[in-house]
């Protein structure tokens, strides 16, 4: 019997250096209970980084909650985004958000990313020959 992971290794945004990299050379993205830091990759696949801090809440089965929110919605819809790392940092108000309003705007933070242009797309319509 094989287990299959739902968030693998390669997902995941791991190293200090891609940290770094990406605090570096990143862009934004804002919504109400998150912020976002992106940078597009040549990879092949969108990673995931996240940052729950102490301030949003002392106790640790909620950052746990909002991690493990932050996880799946990403694990849904990392097929739809393009090749980036993502950094998510979460906010002091996302403690006292329901599941749907986390959802909500994790949902609206991938919704921008996978409207976002490939590394290499210069172009918005394609050359002909």
């Amino acid at each position: 019997m094989t287990i299959t992971r739902a968030h693998p290794p390669s997902a995941r945004l791991r190293n200090p250096a891609d940290f770094l990299a990406l605090r570096r050379q990143s862009k934004r993205i804002a919504a109400r209970c998150f912020q976002t830091q992106y940078r597009l990759t040549e990879s092949g696949e969108a990673r995931l980084g996240m940052a729950v801090s102490r301030r949003v809440s002392k106790r640790a089965v909620v950052r746990n909650r909002i991690r493990r929110i932050m996880r799946e919605s990403f694990r849904v819809r990392r097929a739809d985004l393009p090749s980036c790392d993502v950094l998510l940092i979460a906010h002091t108000s996302a403690a006292a958000q329901s599941r749907g309003d986390l959802r909500a705007d994790l949902d609206l933070i991938w919704t921008r990313l996978a409207a976002l242009k490939p590394h290499d797309a210069d172009r918005t319509i394609p050359p002909h020959y």
